[in-house]
């Protein structure tokens, strides 16, 4: 099969199209003919050599048809995404014409949507649980115009929460307020005043997909007893420096991280996630789930370019293997 291989760490030129021995799935492990895959920071980081585990084959969610399932529950040609699972980072992943994924890391789907809508859905929309948000709370969303970043603003305000977004380009706020967001700031690593002027008290809840780089004002933007969610590192790997709890740690408040990789495990099980009305609700336009751009096969590298430029303003997509 033809794979995109990292043939050693560095820029976007070190991916290559190769020829290489098609996966032969094991038990309890479906094998995927994929169609079409997010691209996503995680693996710009493996690329690079910047991540803890990386395989030659990158890759973290897939969209395509079951090509064979050992197990036989699912059917040959069976429509399906699938996401985390060691992709990428423990077993070849999803750059390439087929992957073996892990059966509790694919979720069947039926849908209308084309190969490109639907592979802007996996990982963008697999955030849930850890905030806990309720119809009625405020929501601050940091990193808003990533991929995940617009999901979570799309998510938000169908669920009835009052949403405030942040981005570095002024010429973002029209999309994110079209998304759902009620207020929009630009991102300048200390914006907690501002937040607390347009919620007073702070938000009910913060998802914080810049990372550790403005923890500590995420921290400070969030009202008593609310919730800060990090899930992502848009800012960078680095650490929080001289980080202690019983000094930026606000009393009463609930800092948690959410970890995708985890997406399939006993305890954060894929059915958890409700896929299929996530996928109804991008088939009637509810959630505004189309790729920022779609890339062929060979255009690899240059989505790895954009990405790491910060002008993605989305989820990319390559479709056709």
């Amino acid at each position: 099969m033809r794979a995109i291989v990292i043939t050693e760490p560095g820029g976007p030129e070190v991916l290559q199209i190769r020829e290489v021995t098609d996966p032969v799935p094991g038990d309890q492990e479906v094998l995927i003919a994929v169609k079409a895959f997010g691209v996503n920071h995680a693996e710009t980081h493996m690329r690079k050599g910047e991540w803890p585990e990386a395989t030659p084959i990158s890759g973290i969610e897939a969209v395509g048809t079951v090509a064979t399932d050992p197990s036989g529950v699912l059917a040959v040609g069976t429509k399906v995404l699938a996401i985390m699972g060691g992709l990428g980072r423990t077993r070849n992943g999803s750059y390439a014409q087929y992957t073996a994924a892990p059966a509790a890391n694919v979720a069947p789907v039926e849908t209308s949507l084309d190969w490109a809508d639907l592979a802007a859905i996996p990982e963008s929309f697999a955030l849930h649980g850890n905030l806990e948000l309720k119809d009625g709370q405020s929501l601050l969303v940091r990193g808003a115009t990533s991929a995940l970043g617009q999901a979570a603003v799309n998510i938000a305000s169908d669920l009835g929460a009052r949403v405030i977004a942040t981005t570095r380009r002024e010429d973002r706020t029209g999309l994110l307020r079209s998304l759902g967001a009620e207020g929009v700031v630009i991102e300048s690593g200390a914006i907690a005043g501002e937040v607390r002027k347009l919620v007073p008290g702070g938000a009910d809840r913060v998802l914080d997909l810049v990372g550790n780089s403005v923890l500590r004002d995420s921290l400070q933007a969030v009202q008593v007893k609310g919730r800060v969610c990090q899930a992502g590192f848009l800012g960078g790997l680095g650490p929080v420096e001289d980080f202690l709890p019983a000094f930026d740690m606000p009393s009463g408040v609930q800092f948690s991280f959410f970890g995708s990789f985890e997406v399939g495990s006993p305890d954060y099980p894929i059915s958890a996630i409700p896929f299929q009305e996530i996928v109804a609700k991008a088939e009637a336009g509810i959630y505004q789930a189309k790729p920022a751009r779609v890339l062929a096969f060979e255009e690899i590298a240059d989505a790895h370019r954009v990405m790491e430029a910060g002008e993605a303003a989305g989820k990319l997509v390559v479709a056709g293997t």
